[in-house]
């Protein structure tokens, strides 16, 4: 039998009501009690370093998810993280990064309805993530959620009530869990670059550059407001119109030059949710396409490109680095040509 982890950070699953609103109090052990089926597919640990709703979630609560598996990462067979709904997603893009090509499955859960509840979807949740990190197919890092396996990149929050909240998004789900049978579209697929290592440990990293802002453009816009953004920020993921588009007027193109050309990093994407961008197809895009230094954020989610900004910038600073590391296909993020 698979021996576990079950990483519990708080989130609605955790929460009771009290008066002012749902808050976070059930700890890890109390919310595996809930779910006395799972002694049946694994040997089961609970760890809880912390307990909080997730909207609270920040980047040094993402090392802190990280060191837990890092730590206990050749005791166990799987983990499960139990996380709160809203921010879970850039969690898993988060440790898609920071875990790489994990042969050993990191899956992160949670609910729409608190585990106490009458009309909780937090116990299947639960199980079916624990029956899946217990698979020995399973790898790398996923949400499981409503019967869905996504890939920890492509995971977005579509639904604010229902219990199909999670979509993956520009890609296949990785799998389909029907009550206690795994379907897959198919083989595992690796992603890690040749000569990166032989696949037997994750390959595992420590530092994120958290100065990045995610903007989204509206009509009217006044580019000036970048330049304030210089002050506090190193990267600005910028979500274009359509395919990536960008005015024409006002000034944009000179405001967005002058922050690459002084050093910091320029991310372009859409903020269509699906499809992606493509910053060569209009004659508002193209310019951008051709300067040096920015980074097309092609289909990938906004919270994958986040993560992975934050990730590329906390290895290095130089420009050309960064570009290669971002560049870089990790879990599924961004589909190539």
């Amino acid at each position: 039998m698979k021996n576990i982890l079950l990483i519990a950070t708080g989130g609605t699953i955790a929460s009771v009501e009290d008066g002012g609103g749902l808050r976070p109090a059930l700890a890890g052990e109390e919310l595996a009690r809930y779910v006395p089926e799972v002694a049946g597919l694994c040997e089961l640990d609970v760890v809880q370093p912390m307990n909080i709703d997730s909207t609270n979630m920040r980047p040094a609560d993402w090392m802190r998810i990280r060191d837990e598996i890092v730590r206990a990462y050749d005791a166990y067979d799987g983990f499960v993280v139990l996380h709160g709904t809203d921010t879970m997603a850039y969690t898993a893009a988060a440790l898609s990064y920071l875990i790489q090509e994990s042969p050993k499955p990191i899956v992160l859960t949670g609910s729409q309805k608190p585990m106490a509840s009458p009309f909780t979807d937090a116990k299947l949740n639960v199980y079916q993530s624990l029956l899946y990190a217990a698979d020995d197919r399973s790898r790398d890092v996923s949400v499981v959620f409503g019967g869905a396996v996504i890939a920890g990149t492509r995971a977005r929050k579509q639904r604010t009530m229902s219990f199909n909240a999670f979509s993956s998004v520009n890609f296949p789900e990785v799998a389909l869990i029907r009550n206690d049978r795994i379907v897959r579209a198919g083989a595992p697929m690796a992603t890690r670059t040749q000569g990166e290592g032989g696949g037997s440990a994750p390959l595992v990293y420590d530092r994120l550059d958290e100065r990045v802002c995610v903007l989204k453009l509206m009509p009217g816009m006044n580019p000036e407001l970048f330049s304030l953004l210089a002050r506090d920020y190193d990267a600005l993921i910028l979500e274009t119109f359509g395919v990536g588009g960008v005015p024409a007027y006002g000034g944009f193109q000179r405001a967005l030059f002058d922050w690459v050309d002084a050093g910091r990093t320029l991310v372009l994407t859409t903020q269509v949710p699906e499809e992606g961008c493509d910053l060569g197809v209009y004659e508002v895009g193209r310019a951008f396409a051709e300067h040096p230094g920015i980074l097309d954020g092609g289909d990938m989610t906004t919270e994958a490109l986040v993560a992975k900004t934050m990730w590329a910038r906390g290895q290095a600073s130089d420009a050309d680095e960064v570009r290669a590391l971002f560049g870089r296909v990790v879990n599924h993020d961004r589909t190539t040509a």
